[in-house]
């Protein structure tokens, strides 16, 4: 029944982040063809950049839409875990395209800043505010499946990227429009280039994290093992792993010592119980062992999964 119930709310979860990816999506393919006009007609560098980065923010939506729904498909025989990987893959390509973004914007506002061009200030601030708007408005939108996918959090943080762009690129067609400083458009660049790096950093660590099976966060090795010792009948607990298949979808196996006159299936069940309830482990394989068979062979005993 709990397997049950945790199978339906990812299936809900899932279907209302395929909604929230592809109305964002819509939003910001819409708009970004209107930021790049606007900075082709202004000269203004930061619209560019902030155009560019609207373009990676539609292609990073785009391939979490595809990786969200790869990540619906059932299991195979060759892949018995399914496609939920897709959606790490796709927040770790999100992740690779920031970064050569960023490159790309800081060196062709280096060039600029030497010889800062002509720039129409007053068509760069309307358009950079407009652009504002559409990126607050995918926030919204997005906010509601960051916490919970990992993919998710991965346009959002572009998005969010894309919003502080919107930021300098406001201020730098201030700076233009009232006091002529064209210096002001390479630099919010600049700004620009570095916010988009820093938002990239943090998205890769994580779904390296994930990649190379680290233990979740807010979840402690030491805790779950002695969570599992205090268990009625358990002597002690060994080879414990705990990781993430996707976000949200913890996993853990673990090798259980107990008493000669133990009950063995209420000891699984009062395992899988305290994992799920305690560490949101929704799946786990626990290894029974007897106390005096323990240091004969390892593993021995039956086995058991939830999931």
């Amino acid at each position: 029944m709990g397997h049950e119930h945790h199978h339906h709310a990812r299936a809900a979860e899932a279907a209302g982040n395929r909604r929230r990816l592809a109305l964002a999506l819509i939003l910001t393919a819409t708009y970004m063809v209107a930021e790049i006009v606007g900075g082709l007609v202004a000269n203004s560098l930061a619209l560019l950049a902030d155009a560019g980065h609207m373009f990676s923010d539609a292609a990073a939506l785009g391939l979490s839409l595809v990786a969200l729904m790869l990540a619906q498909r059932p299991a195979t025989s060759q892949r018995t875990y399914g496609f939920h990987r897709a959606e790490i893959l796709a927040a770790l390509s999100n992740g690779a395209a920031l970064i050569a973004l960023s490159a790309l914007i800081a060196r062709e506002a280096w060039e600029r800043l030497a010889d800062p061009p002509e720039v129409r200030g007053g068509l760069m601030l309307a358009v950079a505010c407009g652009g504002l708007a559409i990126n607050f408005a995918n926030l919204l939108i997005l906010s509601g499946g960051r916490k919970q996918s990992l993919n998710v959090r991965g346009a959002w943080l572009h998005v969010m990227a894309d919003a502080l762009g919107s930021v300098g690129a406001i201020a730098a067609g201030a700076m233009i429009y009232f006091f002529g400083w064209r210096w002001a458009d390479p630099a919010a660049s600049f700004v620009i280039a570095s916010l988009v790096l820093y938002s990239a950093w943090g998205l890769i660590r994580e779904t390296l994290d994930v990649l190379m099976e680290g233990v979740p966060k807010g979840i402690s090795i030491d805790e779950v093992t002695d969570a599992l010792k205090e268990l009625p009948g358990v002597l002690d607990a060994h080879d414990l792993h705990v990781w993430s298949l996707t976000s949200g979808r913890n996993i853990a196996t673990t090798h259980l010592v107990i008493a000669e006159e133990a009950d063995h299936q209420r000891i699984i069940d009062d395992a899988n119980r305290t994992l799920s309830e305690r560490f949101s482990i929704d799946h786990a394989t626990i290894q029974v062992e007897h106390d005096e068979l323990a240091n004969k062979c390892n593993p021995c005993g039956p086995t058991a999964a939830l999931g």
